[in-house]
């Protein structure tokens, strides 16, 4: 067996173990403090982080508040640049570019149209993407009541109708169904597009821009038109037989209580060169208007406050029935005849006044044998 050890030893050993212990306790204590201030500095940090992130947020949030408030909408200044008071004017909607006006409109036609008429039903559906088609009515006195049915069957809140009376008379509805309102026109000046042949194209089925000249704005009656055409001839965004493009505009104009409506497409001129490709740059908008088709005349007959019927909101005083021109020219045909018999009759006896006025020769009866 070992001796034990010497206490001295025991007693150093014991000494420089408790002086280890001792240190050890010192390095724990200054590695805690630094743990400690680090956690402070990354505190630190992170509530200027903080900080730092809610004014960048702040800063975000004010400058998209002044970009807001700063430019005006288009059609803001072009209301209040027109005296429209600011209790009227409404912040245009944003956009998300979905589908979401669900709006269709139904084109079809009465029994007895014509080929020239059956055509520019199709140039009308053509200017249509969002329409729905059904085959002719046979019903004409029950005309509104079967519009209506038809739309509700086919999920339609407007309708286009082409009435046809004798073959010759044409007569166009545009209504809001099934409550209305619905206006009621004379077509006259049909030109289709087959027949016009011009030079402008667009793509088929895009939107198009509808442009109203300032008679529009001028009375009532033709401000309930206006927006009654916007429901018919807007395509609505998003719509699944439409195109996300605009390059036509349909223009419509007042003229001689008429509304004369043209369909042009927005053509680019493209450069010849890059000089002119840098030039054009500079000058923005720059674009022309080509005609497409098909052209046609409205005139207004009468406005009902219902779909196809109603209380009369609107008469035109101007307006003169097809039958009645035709009545009047036969009647001024028939006058013609009378005219010319009573020329003939007036002249016969100018004449015999005039042989029975002549002077009395007295030679007459000299050479007489």
């Amino acid at each position: 067996k070992r001796p034990p050890p010497p206490a001295a030893e025991e007693e150093s050993d014991s000494d420089a173990h408790g002086s280890g212990s001792e240190i050890s306790e010192e390095e724990e204590a200054e590695v805690e403090e630094d743990m400690s201030s680090e956690d402070e500095e990354e505190r630190a940090d992170g509530a200027d982080d903080a900080s730092a992130a809610s004014a960048a947020s702040a800063a975000s949030g004010a400058s998209a508040a002044s970009s807001t408030s700063s430019p005006l909408p288009t059609e803001t200044a072009y209301a209040l640049s027109h005296g429209v008071p600011s209790q009227l004017v409404l912040p245009s909607p944003s956009s998300t570019g979905s589908y979401i006006n669900k709006q269709r409109c139904l084109v079809l036609a009465s029994r007895g149209v014509t080929s020239r008429h059956r055509h520019f039903l199709e140039d009308v559906r053509s200017l249509i993407p969002h329409h729905k088609k059904d085959s002719k009515l046979d019903d004409k006195q029950q005309l509104g009541a079967a519009v209506n049915e038809i739309a509700a069957v086919k999920s339609c809140n407007t309708a286009v109708l082409l009435e046809c009376r004798k073959r010759q008379d044409v007569y166009m509805w545009c209504a809001m169904t099934p409550s209305g309102p619905s206006a009621k026109f004379h077509l006259t000046n049909v030109h289709t597009m087959d027949e016009l042949k011009l030079t402008g194209n667009c793509m088929k089925g895009s939107r198009p821009l509808l442009s109203f000249d300032d008679s529009f704005s001028s009375l009532p009656r033709y401000e309930l038109l206006r927006e009654l055409l916007v429901d018919v001839f807007g395509t609505p965004r998003g719509h699944p037989k439409s195109k996300p493009f605009v390059d036509r505009v349909m223009c419509f104009y007042v003229s001689d209580n008429r509304i004369w409506v043209r369909n042009y497409q927005i053509a680019e001129e493209e450069a010849a060169t890059a000089k002119e490709k840098r030039d054009r740059k500079k000058d923005e908008g720059k674009a022309s208007l080509v005609e497409i088709g098909p052209r046609f005349c409205l005139e207004p007959m009468r406005i009902f406050a219902g779909s196809f019927g109603g209380q009369t909101l609107y008469q035109s005083e101007t307006f003169v029935s097809p039958n009645t021109v035709r009545a009047n020219e036969a009647r001024g045909k028939g006058k013609r005849y009378e005219n010319k018999v009573g020329q003939k009759e007036s002249k016969k006896a100018r004449v015999e006044e005039a042989m029975r006025n002549q002077p009395v020769d007295p030679l007459k009866d000299v050479w007489k044998k």
